[in-house]
């Protein structure tokens, strides 16, 4: 049977016949409704309706491509295979649903693509027993933020084009942003895999709202600015850049502060520095972030205390009042144990003897990784009363891995008893 092929964006696989009927290729076949919605509204003037609401709602930039299979999705395929996702299963998980946009809405045809400015104040210098935050976090969980315009913007285009299926993501769903980003002319990927745009730098969020719709497309953005810069490559303390445009988050600081549920490897934990949650380091020496615009957005400001953190004080919140603290910032992503075992291992880098206290009371923490690191950081620390504070909790310590930070940390000299260190049962 023949048909009229319709233009490159409608459904896959429907056709008109000679004589005006729809049929599909294969399934059911959509071709009458989405004939109907097109006589609903004009492409190229709800595209740019829908780019002004955006702008009025915060939205720094916007463009519009199509649900297509992502450019880079061989490259991204590659990279979980070679296990540079670490302990990220969701990623490989979902690997298939990332093939394609309709994975994340069914019957989707345009991807409006949106940024949105995070960048305020100038990262302030952190003190002794103070720990930077990346800028990201410093203010109120974006993902509710964004997530809330993004609602609105939806209901725009339902009242619009009441036939219209629309859903709004903010990172959490299996699409690879950064390719439609740049299919979309916002910008392209840099070298530290960051989206990068020549009057923005890189201090922005990404969004995307699907639809079904046809939609006007803006043309993909083809030219890399990188040239032969390797700043961002070069200035990376961990070495996770294993090549340009490759990252190994397993050596990652943001991966390693934020993404890692067990104990950062001996190795990486100096290269840390003074960083307790994210890293901007590859952000923070890219040249097109020297002039790049900051926001006004109030909800992005760095809250009280975050820029920088201070650690000491951490050790004493119990899980409720660490929740109460940070259950709206994206501090809350890593978690209770995770953040005292940064700002553990950052004490640890720091060496400073008014962090003697808040260690030693964390190595007495109900959590075996908090424990773990604060006594790699004693040890690092040094001094009588921190030796003490070792001795006493290797003779009471049962965890396996703790046992064994407390050998390392504990000079050859002091003579605990090896048997008994390391006799106990690993609890992850």
């Amino acid at each position: 049977m023949g048909g009229f092929d319709l233009p490159a964006g409608w459904p896959d696989g429907c056709r008109r016949s000679a004589e005006g009927a729809a049929f599909c290729d294969d399934g059911p076949c959509r071709l009458e409704s989405v004939l109907l919605m097109s006589q609903s509204y004009d492409s190229a003037t709800l595209t740019e309706r829908l780019k002004q609401r955006a702008r009025e709602l915060g939205f720094d930039l916007a463009g519009v491509c199509p649900a297509v299979a992502p450019p880079g999705i061989a490259r991204f395929e590659t990279w979980l295979a070679a296990g540079y996702a670490g302990t990220m299963r969701y990623l490989p998980d979902r690997a298939d649903a990332y093939r394609h946009p309709r994975h994340v809405l069914p019957g989707a045809r345009s991807l409006l693509v949106l940024s949105m400015n995070y960048r305020t104040v100038e990262a302030a210098r952190a003190g002794p027993t103070e720990g930077r935050v990346s800028r990201y976090a410093w203010g109120v969980d974006y993902h509710d933020v964004i997530r809330r315009r993004l609602n609105q913007l939806a209901d725009f285009l339902r009242e619009a084009v009441p036939q219209a299926e629309v859903r709004g993501v903010v990172d959490t769903a299996p699409l690879l942003e950064r390719e439609f980003a740049q299919l979309a002319g916002l910008g392209w990927i840099g070298k530290n895999t960051l989206l990068l745009n020549r009057e923005r730098g890189s201090y922005f969020f990404l969004a995307v709202l699907l639809t079904d719709l046809v939609l006007h497309y803006d043309a993909a953005h083809e030219a890399d600015h990188c040239g032969t810069c390797r700043a961002c490559l070069d200035a990376c303390p961990t070495g996770a850049f294993v090549d340009e445009y490759v990252l190994d988050a397993r050596r990652c600081i943001s991966y390693l502060t934020i993404e890692l549920r067990g104990p950062v490897d001996p190795s990486l934990r100096e290269p840390l520095g003074n960083w307790v949650f994210g890293c901007d380091i590859c952000q923070e020496v890219c040249p097109w972030n020297r002039k790049a615009v900051t926001t006004d957005m109030p909800e992005f400001a760095p809250a009280e205390g975050m820029n920088p953190l201070e650690l000491t004080g951490l050790f004493a919140l119990d899980d409720e009042a660490f929740r109460k603290r940070f259950r709206h910032s994206p501090l809350w992503r890593a978690r209770r144990r995770g953040l005292l075992r940064n700002a553990a291992l950052v004490l640890g880098n720091a060496r400073e003897v008014r962090a003697l206290e808040a260690l030693v009371r964390g190595l007495n923490d109900t959590e075996p990784l908090v424990r773990g690191a604060c006594a790699w950081a004693l040890g690092r620390l040094g001094g009588p009363k921190a030796i003490e504070a070792l001795r006493k909790r290797a003779a009471v310590e049962t965890d396996r891995d703790v046992c064994e930070e407390l050998r390392r940390a504990l000079p050859r000299e002091v003579g605990v008893d090896d048997h008994r260190l390391g006799g106990g049962e690993r609890t992850g």
